[in-house]
Formats: structure tokens, sequence, C-alpha cells
């Protein structure tokens, strides 16, 4: 079972801006996934599922060059984790201190342009304000330019983020639970925005979430973190009964019912839910 757990998706790209072969993750004795294989293609949409404690987290970590995987090798857009600079845009899950911020929307979304080297000179400080005001003007944020971060909601910040990841037009977009907090509404716009990029400019994404549902419309591939495994593969493969009873190893069914997927765990309360936060059938 073990060594043909991925599903076919889409087929390799030799020059994948995302590349990892044959990477583990471990804590001591405790084994996150191992043996994980993934290329992602230019504008190709991977989205990471799994309960939490799965290791979707350590997999952007390690691709931010945060974290060294225990085995294996890993490359971002051309280079090691953590050295492409911004080729690479990440969007960040929303963390309750982000209400103090007193920074202003146009700093932040500024940040994804030179936020990892020092100074901009005269002549580049025009072209930067241009470039962030388009970004702003994107995502539908431009009145929210000279406003402290901390004065503005949950959406609205999420919106910077997203303009933020996408202002230095990356080849690489990581998304670490980008909806998570996010009214209807918000979720699917920035959704849409993400999906845009991908289609427009041929980003590749890799989006961690609960929820698959909000982005299904853009998603090329899913990849399926649990017990240590995983599977890999297009969604109509990858989320059905007999892929997650396996994963799991307790009976799991999936609905599937005006193009939305639902997810309904085994008989018992002991048995694990695969989306804590996603929509179960009744």
């Amino acid at each position: 079972m073990r060594a043909n757990r991925g599903i076919a998706g889409t087929d390799r790209v030799r020059t994948a801006p995302v590349t990892v072969s044959g990477a583990d993750m471990r804590y001591g004795d405790r084994t996150l996934w191992s043996g994980l294989d993934l290329d992602v293609a230019p504008g190709e949409f991977v989205a990471v599922l799994g309960p939490n404690g799965s290791g979707k987290t350590s997999l952007l970590r390690v691709l931010l060059g945060l974290q060294t995987p225990s085995a294996g090798s890993v490359s971002v857009a051309g280079a090691d984790p953590g050295r492409a600079g911004s080729r690479v845009g990440y969007i960040p899950q929303q963390r309750a201190g982000d209400d103090d911020f007193a920074l202003r929307g146009r700093d932040l979304v500024g940040l994804g342009l030179d936020g990892h080297r020092w100074g901009t000179g005269f002549l580049r400080a025009k072209q930067r304000r241009e470039r962030v005001d388009a970004a702003l003007a994107e995502v539908a944020a431009s009145e929210h330019a000279d406003v402290p971060i901390g004065r503005l909601s949950g959406g609205e910040r999420q919106r910077l983020r997203v303009a933020q990841a996408l202002v230095a037009e990356p080849d690489v977009l990581l998304c670490d639970e980008p909806l998570l907090a996010l009214d209807v509404g918000h979720q699917r716009t920035v959704s849409e925005l993400i999906a845009a990029r991908k289609r427009d400019a041929g980003t590749a994404v890799l989006f961690v979430t609960h929820e698959i549902n909000p982005v299904l419309p853009a998603v090329d591939r899913v990849l399926y973190l649990t017990n240590g495994d995983f599977r890999l593969g297009f969604p109509e493969r990858v989320l059905t009964g007999p892929v997650l009873s396996e994963l799991y190893g307790t009976p799991v069914e999936v609905l599937r019912a005006d193009g939305r997927f639902h997810i309904v765990t085994g008989a018992g309360d002991n048995s694990p839910d695969p989306h804590p936060a996603s929509d179960r059938a009744a």
C-alpha cells in the first residue's frame, strides 16, 4: 500500500515551481508524513487537507525554509526553501494579535515587495508606491491604504494579506488557512482572488485548508495528510469513502451534492472527524 500512495493527477513537470522528493517529517517517534513526493506545476492549485496535527502547516514551514524535513529534498521557485525571496508569496493564518497592529495597510502590502531586504532608494520609491497601489486596487482594498491594520475587520485584513502576497507577482503562493474565521462572503472574495492569480499569471498555489468547498472550482489536485500517511490526486479520486476510510482506519463516507463535498465519519462517538471545521452532512 505505502509504495503506491500517489493517485494519478496531472503529469509531473520537470521545472515545477515546487518540488518535494522523498520527504519525511518526524517529531521524535511521531511521523507526520513519510516518502512525500510532490511537484506543483505552474498555474496548478493543490489543496492540502487533513485533520489538526497531520502536518499541513509543517509542510508550509518546510517550503518557507522555517523547518528542515527529517529526510528528502525540497526546491521552491528554483531555489532552496527560504532563498527565493519575493518569488514566493505567503498568506498566513489570522492571529488574535493582529488587532494591535498600528501598521498602515499600504505598509503591510509593501513588505511583500522588499520586506526581505533593506532600502528602496528615491527612484524606486515611486515605482514601489505604484505597485502597492495597484495591488490594493486588485483586492478592492484601496480605501484601507492609510488605515492602521488594527482598525480593520478580519476580512479587510485578509484582503491586505492577499495583496501583500501577490504584489511581487510570485511564482509560488503558499496559503495557510487563509479562509479561517472569515464569513462566507469574504471566503468567496479571497478564494476568487487567489484563483484569478493562478489562472491569469500561472502562479503555482499550495493551499492549506480544513474546508475545500469554497476553493473547489480552482482546485486541480488534493494532498490529503493523516496518520503519517497521505494520498495525492484529483479531488474526486482522493475524497472518496474507500480512500479516507483506509487513511483513517475507520469507516468514512463522502457525499457530493450541489458540487460540494460532505465528509461523514463512521458511527460511534470515538470516530475521528476528518474536517472539524467543514460542512458535514447531518
